[in-house]
């Protein structure tokens, strides 16, 4: 038996991620490493040409003829429902038969014997519309008078149209804030194989598992136990990969079946992002008053997004935009409403922060706003408005949840602190006074972000776990892995309730055979939901295991300890392999399913009250820019980073959670920018125009820090804090940033309100709009 004090790879534990090795040498498998049985076909999506219009013939003879072609899907090939909408809807067909409603939507599906040929063949089909007038942004869509795609949102706390009469100031103005792609590095891709009966099996690159299988049945005709989706891992999803898998599964599982062949997917980059939804983009009214100390009397806010031509996720994440343009701010009195518009666009979805940044940043310019017109540090504003506590009355959120864990103000001190923000500011102040070409700017911006899916059933989650009779694990949860090392947390959470190294611990790949009815791994819930449903499988097992000591050794349940790699009996040791053994040889069953549901959380939208969130995670992020005023460019020059994770589970894999998230929070509001043509033709639909950060535009100086001073007062698993989503906004420092380096050629007496994505063009626009005002 092996001497051994502690097991390796506990909770708490810096442990390298589960699959680091073999992605950094090319071993690691994904759907498309998959070995194709004989007789694979290929599908490709052939798309409208227009951005809206009534089909009025399609005729795919061309398509047929060429070579290779096996067949081509339309919608007269769907044996089930014609629709693959997440919420039930109805308004999401895989293949349109009337009328098309953006430029790239799909219309039909080649099938052939290669890739290549099903794609070249794609392009031969002759389709002839009646072109109808197109919308593409959520203000000219309104004023045309097009529908929303669901209902909107109204949150409501105090008397706003009362408080607007007695406030010392008052501004009101309009914040455009851009979307985003995911450009995960693993676009999409659907594999399925057909089984006997009405059995197929689905293997693709999706966040949600079981909603993919529900809508392969949907449109199979069949019942979801005839389907089974597994996912080992993908490489990336972001959000991209909740929803938008489902006409991909739907495409490859309709043709498996129809021919009896296995059929795989997988769009170009480029068809990827032109048929695939995106983050929404936002048009935000604000109204805000507020006193002569920079205090917050009243908010009213109308966020308006552009949804795309189906309802998809976009009703809970315009809701949650809602819930966090108050970031880390009371308002005394405050009336938020979303507008939900649709548009001739591709359906937007989720993506990291599912609406949240966009409200954060709405938050953050409204500080800017009373900064600017008060001649304030905007973080002594921030400072003045933050979330107090039940004592003064400012802890009360507009959808009347209570903020009951609010360490905000500590975090915001130690960052300033350790940022050296004060000293700082005043050298670039000077600086900038000195009247340069190259000016500078610096922001300390929070984040408060609520952790559960805003819809409650969601917030269940389930996992298998197998102890054998040689006492290695296998463990099967229903989370999926997507880089960001869920599989690794929930398995040190099994290694530390068992008491045994990480190597014993097999983990498996997600399907919809051995976990049903999972949620998707999204709202930053992976770990706490997934982590909880692990324990819960263990203490199972645990339970079984001491009775079976207690009976056989005539001991107290208190007298058998599960000590590192071992387990004690009274005065008996024995290796945690021995002991297994003697247990199976005894008939104690050694499998477990575990089950979770996060406690506390009610949510009724129509009254637009509740507790949607168990808690919230906090962080706050200091950047430096500096930015040439004759050409817009820019650089990011230092970043300091304080986020809270509660009790970390893996602190190495939450700290570069943390740090990608910034990154991509900062490629968002600065890079990355799409573009629609007049025609509706989405522009930025590779790598070639659509641009993220690169490895060369991430701060000079880098320094990120866990808050680790900080325990989850609520029962999460192991006091840990959720770490996904929460970091993302921590980029918004970068573009207040830039608006302060842009203010400096106005000596910071107007408001720059410069629109996001803040690239080169829009701050030199900015800087000359500036100039021109003074």
């Amino acid at each position: 038996m092996k001497d051994q004090t502690t097991i390796r790879g506990a909770v708490h534990q810096n442990q390298k991620h589960d699959s680091a090795v073999k992605q950094v040498q090319g071993r690691a498998d994904y759907t498309d490493d998959i070995a194709e049985p004989v007789g694979t076909l290929h599908a490709y999506l052939g798309v409208s040409s227009v951005a809206h219009g009534r089909i009025k013939g399609m005729d795919l003879s061309r398509v047929r003829a060429a070579p290779g072609v096996v067949d081509v899907l339309t919608a007269e090939d769907i044996p089930g429902v014609n629709d693959v909408s997440p919420t039930g809807k109805h308004d999401e067909p895989v293949f349109p038969t009337d009328k098309v409603e953006f430029h790239g939507q799909p219309i039909f599906a080649v099938i052939a014997e290669t890739r290549d040929l099903a794609r070249r063949a794609a392009e031969l089909a002759e389709v002839e519309y009646e072109v109808l007038p197109h919308a593409i942004d959520a203000v000219s869509a309104h004023e045309a008078g097009m529908p929303l795609v669901t209902d909107p949102l109204k949150l409501e706390r105090g008397d706003v149209d009362a408080a607007f009469e007695g406030v010392a100031n008052r501004v009101s103005a309009r914040m455009v804030v851009g979307g985003q792609d995911h450009m995960y590095l693993e676009g999409h891709i659907a594999f399925a194989i057909p089984g006997e009966d009405e059995d197929v099996i689905v293997h693709c690159s999706t966040q949600h598992p079981s909603e993919a299988q529900h809508m392969v049945a949907h449109v199979l005709g069949v019942p979801s136990n005839a389907v089974v989706v597994n996912v080992r891992r993908m490489g990336g999803g972001f959000g991209g990969k909740e929803s938008q898998m489902n006409l991909f599964c739907a495409v490859a599982a309709i043709g498996a079946k129809k021919l009896n062949r296995p059929v795989k997917i997988r769009p170009d980059r480029d068809q990827d992002m032109t048929a695939t939804g995106k983050r929404h983009d936002f048009v935000i009214d604000y109204d805000l008053g507020f006193d002569n100390d920079g205090r917050i009397e009243v908010v009213e806010g109308q966020f308006a997004a552009r949804c795309g031509y189906s309802s998809d996720l976009s009703g809970p994440v315009t809701d949650r935009a809602l819930f966090h343009a108050d970031n880390a701010y009371f308002y005394p009195h405050v009336r938020l409403t979303s507008r939900p518009q649709k548009t001739n666009t591709v359906s937007n979805t989720a993506f990291r922060g599912f609406g949240g940044p966009q409200g954060v940043v709405a938050a953050e310019r409204m500080i800017e706003e009373i900064a600017y017109a008060l001649g304030k540090d905007p973080l002594e504003v921030r400072k003045a408005n933050f979330y107090g506590d039940a004592n003064d009355g400012r802890n009360l959120t507009p959808y009347h949840q209570e903020v009951e864990d609010n360490v905000i103000g500590r975090v915001v001190e130690e960052l300033e602190s350790s940022a050296d923000y004060q000293a700082r500011r005043k050298a670039i102040l000077e600086e900038n006074a000195k009247g340069g070409i190259i000016r500078r700017g610096i922001a300390l911006t929070p984040v408060k972000f609520g952790i559960s899916f805003t819809a409650t059933w969601y917030n269940q989650a389930g996992c298998l776990l197998h102890v054998y009779n040689d006492g290695s694990i296998m463990l099967n949860h229903g989370g999926t892995e997507m880089g960001q090392g869920l599989n690794t947390k929930v398995a040190q959470v099994v290694a530390d309730a068992l008491q045994v190294d990480f190597d014993r611990i097999k983990i498996t790949k997600t399907t919809t055979e051995k976990v049903p009815n999972t949620s998707a791994t999204a709202a930053s819930s992976g770990s706490d939901l997934n982590g909880m449903a692990a324990l819960d499988a263990v203490e199972q097992i645990k339970a079984r295991l001491v009775a079976f000591a207690v009976a056989e050794w005539d001991v107290s349940p208190e007298e058998v300890v599960f000590a590192p790699n071992e387990i004690r009996v009274g005065q008996e040791t024995f290796a945690f392999d021995e002991f297994i053994k003697r247990a199976y040889m005894a008939r104690v069953h050694l499998s477990a399913a575990g089950f979770y549901k996060t406690p506390k959380i009610h949510w009724d939208r129509a009254a637009g009250k509740g507790r949607p969130f168990y808690y919230y995670a906090y962080g706050a992020a200091c950047s430096e820019v500096a930015i040439d005023t004759l050409t817009g460019e820019y650089r990011v020059e230092r970043t300091d980073i304080l986020h809270d994770v509660g009790r970390s589970l893996n602190p190495i894999l939450d700290k570069g959670q943390v740090e990608g998230a910034f990154i991509q929070g900062m490629g968002w509001l600065t890079t990355e920018e799409l573009w629609w043509d007049d025609a509706g033709r989405l522009r930025t639909h590779a790598p070639s125009t659509y641009k993220i950060p690169l490895a060369s535009d991430r701060p000079r100086i880098f320094n990120t820090n866990l808050a680790d001073w900080s325990e989850n007062r609520e029962m999460t698993i192991k006091r840990s804090k959720a770490v996904g989503e929460p970091p993302f906004m921590l980029g918004i420092s970068v573009f207040e940033a830039l608006s302060m380096a842009v203010a400096s050629v106005a000596d910071y007496r107007v408001c720059p309100r410069m629109d996001a994505p803040a690239t080169p063009e829009r701050v030199l626009m900015t800087i000359e709009r500036l100039k021109a005002e003074v």
